[in-house]
């Protein structure tokens, strides 16, 4: 018999140590991401689990975002790109997407999207030709780790680590907010809240969240926000000045990450999900990560197109132009109003 629950304070232990174990569990499974999405975004998360005789078999976090511009969809899991059923076996699985099907027509959702998932459930539509993974194996050795780089590539690392570059980690988000909004911005899009980032920080502690930054002089030049889950780090946010190429910073940025991972225990680097036919997408072929595909799964009840929110659509060709010529404080400021819609 298995009954689906709310996550709430006394279940929360329960869940954690569930999506530490379970293999299609991911770091956009823990708890945590609730109280981040309501209180960064003010959309209502409905994180739900599948148990049976005391024991949790299945987890599922889903966010209700609505949107005056976009509509309204039930996202797992919202302002992450991972999520979905995870579970150990097939009956929880069903009856957590039983639930979710269940709850999209009683709050009036448009569609139900699960991100960067192993099974899709039966029926629904499926995409897996926009975003591709890239990861590695850490090598041990720091020579070994350097070949793993494609020649070309390794000489701009190398040279990057000769470079006058110091290596901070930082314990609040300015100087990575400085950079990443920036960078947001020359591409055209909304930023997030600086409160977002101060919100993760606070959230997921030091053991989970860090910032590391480059600097030249003194000078913040690369920044990057990244998670810890498992055997893996994953840079997740990442920020450059316009200086930052001829510094080498942004190679720097991420092989002191990588060899910093590797000290404190962690053997894989998780470099993310990009479009492909982006610059982040090319950057890391040209590091040696090897692209995989990554499905997405879209429940439409009315039928239909999955919804294209992605900057690639042609159709937010004008508004990424404007959004690139209005003055940062202004985009800044009105960024987080927008980005709560978009998930």
């Amino acid at each position: 018999m298995i009954e689906i629950k709310n996550l709430d304070a006394s279940s929360e232990a329960a869940w954690e140590q569930f999506v530490t174990h379970c293999p299609e569990a991911t770091f956009f499974h823990k708890a945590g991401w609730r109280r981040v999405i309501e209180k960064s975004f003010g959309q209502r998360a409905y994180f739900v689990f599948a148990e049976s005789d005391g024991e949790i078999h299945g987890v599922l976090p889903l966010v209700h975002v609505k949107s005056m511009l976009f509509g309204s969809g039930l996202i797992s899991t919202a302002f992450t790109v991972g999520g979905g059923t995870a579970a150990t076996n097939e009956p929880a699985r069903h009856a957590l997407d039983q639930y979710a099907q269940r709850l999209c027509k009683e709050v009036g959702a448009r569609y139900i999207e699960y991100r960067g998932i192993t099974h899709a459930p039966d029926g629904w539509a499926k995409r897996d030709d926009l975003y591709y993974a890239f990861s590695w194996d850490i090598a041990a050795n720091e020579d070994d780790n350097l070949k793993q780089i494609p020649r070309k590539q390794r000489a701009v690392v190398r040279k990057a680590i000769a470079a006058d570059l110091d290596c901070i980690m930082e314990t609040n988000e300015d100087n990575f907010f400085g950079l990443f909004s920036a960078s947001v911005h020359r591409l055209g899009t909304p930023v997030q809240s600086k409160k977002y980032f101060a919100n993760l920080l606070q959230e997921f502690g030091p053991d989970c969240c860090d910032i590391l930054t480059i600097t030249a002089s003194g000078e913040p030049m690369s920044s990057v926000l990244s998670f810890y889950f498992r055997d893996a780090v994953l840079p997740y946010f990442t920020g450059g000045s316009l200086a930052a190429r001829q510094y080498g910073a942004n190679d720097l940025m991420y092989w002191r990450l990588m060899r910093r991972a590797h000290e404190r225990g962690y053997t894989i680097f998780d470099f993310g999900r990009s479009k492909i036919g982006t610059g982040p997408y090319n950057f890391k072929k040209n590091w040696g990560f090897t692209p995989a595909p990554i499905t997405h799964a879209y429940y439409l009840p009315d039928g239909g197109e999955p919804p294209n929110t992605n900057p690639s659509n042609p159709k937010y060709d004008l508004m990424i132009k404007a959004w690139q010529r209005m003055p940062l404080p202004l985009a800044n400021m009105i960024g987080p109003h927008i980005i709560r819609g978009i998930g």
